[in-house]
Formats: C-alpha cells, structure tokens, sequence
C-alpha cells in the first residue's frame, strides 16, 4: 500500500465548479505542484488497475498547521482575499497525522483519494456562507454550510476512514 500527500489543485485563482470542493470534481491543477500531485493520483489509478489487490490511498491535505501558527488566524478576517487559494482551509497537524493512521488502517482495494481538512475555516468572523458569495458569487453551493464550516469537503474521509478531526484553531486561540 502506498500513501500519498496531495494538493486540491491550488490555488483557486480560478472558481471551482462548485462548493464544497469534493474528490469528485474534474481535476484542474494550476500550478507544477498541482500537476505533479495529479499526475501520481493517475499513475497510483493505473497500477491499481493492472493490480486488483494493490491498495493506494491519496491523501490531498490542506495547509498543514501547528498550534503556533493559530495566533495568526484572527487577524485573516482583515482581507479574505488572502486565502483564498485554499479556500480557507487548513488541518491540524495532529489531525493530519490522525488521517495517514487511519489511511494505513483502511481495508479495501483500489485507489481512494480523500481531501483532508479541519472542520472548520481560518475565518474568525466571516462565515463560509458570506466567503463563498463574496469570492465565488457565481459558484453553486450544493448544500446549506454551517456558519465556519470547511468549503474543503471531508465527507469522504469521514465516511470511509472515520476521519474526524479533533484540534480546531478556535479551542487554541
């Protein structure tokens, strides 16, 4: 089995097809980084193919952060434009490192790819809701979004890896 670190296909420069960003959009890498991630998301999907039993799991986290980069986190109210290009994502490290466990747990075949963020946006005060309208107005939001909720969807992850994540920068800070 192999894991595998991934991006979303950063950065959102150009609006996604739509919100939350799932693993089930059409790739559109915008940058070497995205493309490189991409194209070992499809090598890892052929050799799947000519293997059955092989098992490969494609990991694209979010900005991995450490609790001592949360002190900045209330201060990107100030110009949402700033991160945008991961739509305010983020994940704990810890819960970063709680995914790759549950990943090597995984049993099934084939390749899987999750995203992998925390629950919640970097945003202090501005909901996704106003985050998606503001940046993306022309972007269809498939679902009602709880008030901070990730535009980086981890249903996935929850689903089959029973990834939940456990640190959020707000208890942090």
């Amino acid at each position: 089995m192999g894991v595998e670190r991934d991006g979303v296909g950063l950065p959102f420069e150009e609006p996604p097809p739509y919100l939350p960003v799932d693993e089930e959009y059409p790739a559109r890498p915008n940058s070497s980084y995205s493309l490189g991630k991409h194209v070992d998301e499809q090598v890892a999907a052929q050799f799947c193919r000519w293997d059955p039993t092989l098992k490969m799991i494609g990991l694209r986290f979010s900005n991995v952060m450490e609790p001592a980069d949360y002190q900045a986190f209330p201060g990107f109210d100030a110009d949402p434009a700033l991160r945008k290009w991961n739509l305010w994502g983020y994940v704990d490290a810890r819960d970063g490192a709680q995914a790759v466990r549950k990943a090597l747990e995984y049993d099934g075949t084939g390749l899987e790819i999750f995203i992998i963020a925390n629950a919640d946006t970097v945003m202090a005060t501005t909901t996704s809701a106003e985050l998606a309208a503001r940046v993306h107005p022309d972007v269809p939001v498939r679902r009602e979004l709880g008030q901070f909720e990730t535009l980086l969807c981890i249903d996935k992850a929850r689903r089959l890896l029973g990834y939940e994540p456990e640190h959020s920068w707000r208890a942090a800070v």
